[in-house]
């Protein structure tokens, strides 16, 4: 099979997906190898990821998804008739960081690194789809872990979790002196929980 047989396959399946799809499974429907998959999409995304183009490939760890150029999503809304989605509350993007770096964690973890309660923020979390249960701790009471969901990695266009910048104060020393300057800080968090 050429390489264009393979493109133009690719592309139906990506667009009559609708959702991300797993690059072995598109491999194994096209009876080639993940490899030859891979190079058709780094060629897709040369000709789709440009400022002009109003469709995006995005790849997401292991599986890739046709996307709205976001430069394009206003006109997008207007004609569906879609809701704006609130944005992220600075308690949620905090919450959302340490599960990140971290995960999996439990909710007393966030809320030991945040210093004020995260029920409510996590719980808006899981049901937006950004993060999700991945089991529990073996301890007493068996809490739950959370971890980042794929709908999490398309929200802020990464590849994979690997792809995190790294956190800011990445010793020890100069996280302990951001935390002790953050002293201040705890009170608008409280506030701002969802």
């Amino acid at each position: 099979m050429s390489t264009e047989d393979i493109t133009g396959r690719v592309e139906a399946i990506l667009f009559a997906s609708g959702e991300p799809m797993a690059l072995d499974r598109i491999a194994q429907a096209l009876g080639v190898r993940t490899y030859a998959v891979e190079q058709v999409l780094a060629g897709l995304q040369e000709k789709y990821n440009k400022p002009e183009s109003g469709v995006h490939l995005l790849l997401l760890g292991d599986s890739a998804q046709f996307c709205t150029n976001p430069a394009f999503i206003e006109p997008v809304r207007a004609a569906l008739d879609l809701k704006r989605n609130t944005p992220l509350s600075q308690a949620a993007m905090e919450v959302l960081a340490v599960v990140a770096y971290n995960q999996p964690v439990t909710k007393a973890f966030v809320e030991q690194v945040r210093g004020v309660d995260c029920s409510g923020v996590v719980g808006s979390l899981v049901q937006k789809g950004l993060l999700e249960e991945r089991g529990r701790l073996e301890l007493p009471g068996r809490p739950l872990l959370y971890g980042t969901t794929e709908n999490f990695l398309r929200c802020f266009q990464l590849e994979s979790i690997d792809r995190l910048p790294p956190p800011p104060g990445g010793s020890g020393e100069a996280q302990e002196e951001s935390d002790s300057d953050d002293g201040e800080d705890d009170e608008p968090e409280q506030i701002m929980l969802e």
